[in-house]
């Protein structure tokens, strides 16, 4: 989960993509950020992320169980813990450096010494081959290679061609538009599968797919309860899906965003799997795969 920690006097907020204030849900991070601050006034760009306690990669699935909740209790934090990956700086006491060339912001930010409990800089490397570096990333389970210009400067909410990221499994972020109740076995009236939405090149709200599969007996629950609050009479969608995929469907408002793993995309998603939920993702910028 992408975070903007601002530290001034001490004093460290840190905000979501969306810019809400998540300080709460981290606590340790708090903490942390305040230590290593040594004083410094701030403000970095950086990553939250749950290890997995087997392999240390980060696990979407851990850390969704600590994005949901304002105020985690210490049990939760003490088993789910996170830890926030500090990959930019942008100010420093009080002078922007987002002007500043992206090898110049980094060897500022690695003068800091901001490595601490739970708080880490990671490495970047200018003279590896993408090929070794994805590689690499693939063997230790983790999703990709971000790739950035050196010369670059920080252009603040915007996606900017300086920066790609390339991944190694396929993901995208989707818009559930309605669901259909399980066939066979499990709760009566359970939540089965979710029909799946994203907006087109004309902004028009089109079906990408079904995911049924990816989730447990709990999430099911939780996002059928979500589900049920938003429920409304017609399709959401602005171009008619497949007939024999909704016949059953039960509509809802097009407010949840969340992302699924697929192989390929033919017009719809070709074996979808559930992560999760993306609460800092606004339905208005889910765009449909290519």
């Amino acid at each position: 989960m992408r975070a903007i920690c601002g530290i001034t006097g001490g004093r460290v907020e840190l905000y979501s993509r969306n810019r809400n204030n998540v300080t709460a849900s981290y606590p340790e991070l708090s903490a942390a950020l305040a230590e290593c601050a040594h004083g410094t006034d701030m403000i970095l760009d950086g990553g939250i992320v749950a290890p997995d306690p087997a392999t240390g990669a980060p696990s979407f699935a851990r850390l969704q169980q600590r994005m949901h909740l304002t105020r985690p209790t210490r049990e939760l934090v003490a088993v789910v813990p996170v830890q926030l990956f500090v990959f930019d700086l942008l100010e420093l006491d009080g002078a922007g450096t987002m002007a500043l060339p992206y090898v110049d912001r980094r060897a500022r930010l690695g003068e800091l010494d901001l490595t601490g409990a739970g708080v880490r800089v990671p490495p970047f490397w200018t003279d590896i081959p993408v090929a070794t570096m994805l590689d690499t990333a693939a063997s230790h389970r983790l999703e990709g290679v971000v790739s950035k210009r050196i010369d670059s400067v920080y252009r603040p909410g915007t996606r900017s061609r300086l920066w790609l990221k390339t991944a190694i499994r396929q993901t995208t972020d989707v818009i559930i538009a309605g669901w259909v109740p399980g066939s066979s076995g499990g709760e009566r009236g359970a939540l089965g599968s979710l029909i799946l939405g994203a907006y087109d090149e004309s902004g028009r709200l089109v079906y990408v797919g079904h995911v049924g599969t990816g989730f447990t007996t709990a999430v099911r629950r939780a996002l059928l309860e979500r589900l049920m609050d938003l429920t409304t009479t017609d399709s959401p969608f602005d171009r008619p899906a497949p007939s024999w995929r909704v016949r059953a469907a039960r509509w809802v408002k097009p407010q949840l965003v969340g992302t699924v793993e697929y192989r390929e995309f033919v017009g719809a998603l070709r074996h979808p799997s559930w992560r999760g939920l993306r609460t800092e993702i606004n339905p208005s910028e889910v765009k449909a795969p290519k």
